[in-house]
């Protein structure tokens, strides 16, 4: 077996309600190794499990080789681990258990062959076992995500796979992803959905984001519904990759522009002003540009000058013709 493919072909799959514990202050590194160890301790019961130092390393896309740092980042992990609580309540709230996903955890870095022995709690056992329903991704897709709030939100969304859309009351998804409490609705879209959007539109197809409005003043956000476009049932996860730079850019545009006409065609029947100002504010956009493109005699000179100083170049005669384009479509 060529090194990778353990990776390549490792499927986690564990029962959905795992899905419903935030992983609190949980670093990228952290996530990938906790998903790592959950991919390899499905359907094993709570037989303790081994893991040698190198193949968890492999498994959970690690790069430090330093086997100090990396006992430390599983400590880390652990700690954090411990701090979680699974369990129950019965609907009277007259029955109520608690308990640790791992009931034994060992880090060997002294042995000939460093190790991690690793044992489920037996409460916990069904969360990996014997799964009726559950949430399934690829390991290695899911390891070369860059941001947290991206690998968080690809494991809700894939428990939706077959579905295309899932709604998330606001305080639930702020908890889920851990999103600060000072955050504003700005920072929410800059630090939290731009790096979901952009790691996850290849992914999951035209990939969009909408916001729920409370009907009182300021109309505050209540609630954000994630749509995309369906997995079929037999879809498999195997030999997936997180996508490069440019499938993300050409995922964007592609899902920005058929936004962008369903907008357009929502404008054409919808007596909601917000939704008219919206499109509207848009036009304004691409007016701008386009006055940008043709310069009034007062400002050529000037324009001349900031070209010849700017290493940037000017929008190219097919991004002109396209903008134009997109123009005349928004006056139809």
């Amino acid at each position: 077996m060529e090194e990778g493919d353990n990776m390549a072909n490792e499927i986690v799959k564990y029962h959905h309600e795992l899905n419903t514990i935030p992983l609190r202050k949980f670093s990228v590194v952290e996530m990938n190794l906790f998903f790592s160890i959950v991919s390899r301790m499905r359907d094993k019961g709570d037989k303790r499990v081994r893991f040698s130092f190198e193949e968890l390393k492999e498994l959970s896309n690690y790069k430090p080789t330093a086997n100090a740092r990396f006992v430390k980042d599983l400590e880390k992990t652990y700690d954090k681990l411990m701090d979680l609580r699974f369990g129950r309540t019965s609907k009277d709230g007259l029955y109520s258990e608690r308990f640790v996903l791992f009931g034994y955890f060992e880090i060997n870095g002294k042995a000939d062959e460093p190790y991690v022995d690793i044992q489920i709690f037996e409460k916990a056992v069904p969360l990996l076992n014997n799964l009726e329903h559950w949430v399934r991704y690829s390991l290695q897709q899911f390891s070369e995500l860059q941001s947290s709030y991206s690998k968080t939100m690809f494991r809700l969304l894939k428990q939706w796979r077959t579905v295309g859309k899932v709604y998330f009351e606001k305080e639930d998804l702020y908890e889920l992803l851990d999103i600060p409490k000072s955050y504003r609705e700005s920072n929410i879209d800059q630090f939290v959905f731009t790096p979901i959007k952009q790691e996850l539109t290849p992914i999951f197809k035209g990939l969009s984001i909408t916001k729920h409005h409370a009907k009182k003043r300021g109309r505050p956000v209540i609630g954000y519904t994630f749509t995309f476009k369906p997995e079929i049932n037999k879809a498999d996860d195997f030999n997936k990759h997180a996508p490069t730079k440019e499938e993300q850019r050409i995922a964007l545009a592609l899902t920005n522009d058929q936004e962008y006409i369903d907008k357009r065609e929502k404008f054409k029947t919808s007596g909601d002003i917000d939704d008219q100002i919206e499109i509207l504010q848009r036009k304004l956009e691409i007016l701008e540009q386009v006055k940008e493109l043709y310069p009034t005699n007062s400002k050529k000179s000037a324009k001349k000058e900031q070209v010849a100083s700017s290493e940037q170049p000017f929008l190219s005669e097919d991004d002109q013709n396209n903008l134009l384009g997109e123009l005349g479509n928004m006056f139809k």
